[in-house]
């Protein structure tokens, strides 16, 4: 990037920040476009949520699988839970397990977390307890 595209991107991230979501979706959308992670991960968000441009399951699916397909752990997390909940796609727990799985295999404690809880219900994948504990031990917690 060069220093103006760093403005640009650093005054699109403060926007989000600033909850200013519609000035923020202007600024990072041609960023998201060039495939920021970063960028495609608060697009998603925003069009997930409404914040500043128009609800749209559609855009949110395509920035947060963008994001996460690149190897961006929160978008990884964001996109299990999209399938975990069925939200903006169709509820599907078995893909949720594989990019909480990617999230977790960076450390991402929530995605660990969520996993020991799945695999502690048999939600998407086999019940497994001694799978659960070690998540939760992995994840920071005393089991």
């Amino acid at each position: 990037m060069t220093d103006e595209q760093d403005v640009e991107f650093a005054s699109g991230m403060a926007a989000f920040e600033a909850k200013h979501f519609s000035r923020a979706a202007q600024l990072l959308s041609p960023f998201a476009e060039q495939g920021n992670a970063e960028a495609q991960h608060r697009l998603a968000i925003m069009y997930q949520n409404g914040l500043g441009v128009a609800r749209h399951e559609g855009l949110a699916l395509r920035w947060m699988k963008a994001a996460a397909e690149s190897g961006y752990p929160i978008a990884q997390h964001g996109l299990g839970f999209m399938y975990l909940e069925g939200e903006c796609v169709e509820k599907n727990p078995a893909e949720a397990v594989k990019w909480f799985q990617k999230a977790a295999e960076q450390g991402l404690a929530g995605s660990l977390t969520t996993l020991a809880l799945m695999y502690e219900q048999g939600n998407g994948v086999e019940r497994d307890q001694a799978k659960a504990d070690e998540l939760y031990r992995a994840a920071g917690f005393e089991r």
